[in-house]
């Protein structure tokens, strides 16, 4: 693998699928994981199969179907959890076993009741054990963002010893500032012996609205993984949106960091999902919001019409969205109007424009967005449906 290339870790299917309302069927999940594997998702997190009889059916059937990516499971640092898993992954052509448990001081009094060291041991059996179905076995530090960088780096340098071959280090709860996760990375890349050996994760939550620039912060230090869902979806606020970080790598190449995923299936998958789950996307969504590409505003839309990089960064047909859209409300300008006139056909001159111009903003102090049928009913009253081009 490319020093330079971040694996995109898709946990839609798990860490997405906890949100409340938008459980999934086995055939469901299947159509989503083949669309993901198309995409180019490099693992798909299709599970946690302990969990339930139609979790496990459904990360088996994920294993038989999916072509180019690695199949996952999640389990805990428990015996029965990784045998579990390991059966449901059989058929997988690149199966892995997602293990772990929580290293932050919170966790290991109030969650475990134990001790920093008893931490450790466990999660080294666990590693091992996962090491004796699977060759490809992840590590997560659970609550990494809140453990201390030196006991964390006591953590990761044990798991690589016992054979995990991808460390997680998951920002839980959605606490950590992208500097102090970025520095987290720098500090395990130097600190850890062994760590060159093995790909850095970042798996970060939505609280504080950081989980974008987190793993970007993650993945400019070092980390090669990143985890994330369609959309953004996950527990509480939610995991790292998979295509903001594509996008960002995209559209800032001196990063020098950039993925495998075809940017053209973004906005199909997230409608696949969001139809599927029955979570609306909010229209202000970066990337695959109905708003992303839309223009209201005169100014903006004057800009956009006469060069199209005056006010989008990104091409919408880089994302698979056909084209912008120029939203005609009151705030829109002679140059929108005429441009969606002409868009259903009509030519307006300049001094046809002008009156078009007064009805138009009659129509628009009473509706919040003009419509195709408005701008037919604003010609009608200004007398000027000769200029209709056949």
């Amino acid at each position: 693998m490319s020093n330079n290339k971040v694996q995109i870790f898709d946990t839609t299917l798990r860490d997405g699928e906890q949100v409340p309302g938008c459980k999934l069927n086995t055939q469901q999940k299947l159509v989503i994981a083949e669309q993901l594997d198309l995409l180019g998702v490099d693992i798909i997190e299709a599970g946690f199969p302990v969990s339930s009889p139609g979790d496990f059916a459904s990360v088996n059937e994920i294993a038989k179907v999916v072509k180019n990516a690695t199949v996952c499971g999640l389990t805990r640092a428990v015996e029965n959890d990784i045998k579990v898993a390991a059966e449901a992954l059989k058929y997988a052509k690149k199966p892995r076993i997602h293990t772990g448990i929580g290293t932050s001081d919170s966790h290991i009094k109030y969650k475990f009741n134990t001790t920093r060291d008893k931490v450790i041991e466990r999660g080294i059996a666990a590693v091992k054990y996962a090491k004796s179905f699977v060759e490809d076995v992840e590590f997560y530090a659970e609550d990494a963002g809140r453990t201390d960088n030196e006991f964390l780096a006591r953590v990761c340098e044990a798991m690589i010893k016992a054979g995990a071959t991808v460390l997680n280090i998951p920002d839980t709860t959605g606490y950590c500032l992208p500097e102090e996760y970025g520095a987290k990375i720098k500090y395990l890349k130097e600190n850890v012996t062994g760590i060159d050996n093995v790909i850095i994760s970042c798996h970060c939550h939505n609280d504080l609205g950081l989980a974008t620039a987190n793993s970007i912060a993650g993945a400019i230090n070092g980390a090669r993984q990143i985890e994330c869902t369609i959309n953004g979806i996950g527990e509480r606020a939610g995991n790292t949106a998979l295509e903001e970080v594509v996008m960002i790598m995209k559209q800032h190449p001196y990063l020098n960091i950039n993925t495998d995923i075809d940017s053209r299936l973004l906005y199909a998958t997230s409608q696949m999902v969001s139809d599927h789950m029955g979570m609306m996307v909010q229209p202000n969504k970066a990337i695959v919001g109905a708003n992303a590409f839309a223009h209201s505003s005169g100014i903006h839309q004057d800009g956009v019409i006469k060069n199209r990089e005056t006010y989008e960064i990104i091409d919408p047909a880089e994302v698979g969205v056909t084209e912008s859209a120029i939203v005609l409300t009151a705030r829109s300008g002679r140059a929108a109007l005429a441009y969606r006139s002409k868009k259903v056909g009509y030519e307006l001159t300049k001094l046809q424009l002008d009156d078009v111009y007064l009805e138009f903003l009659k129509f628009a102090d009473r509706k919040k967005e003009i419509l195709d049928e408005d701008i037919h009913q604003i010609m009608k009253n200004t007398n000027v449906a000769a200029a209709v081009v056949a």
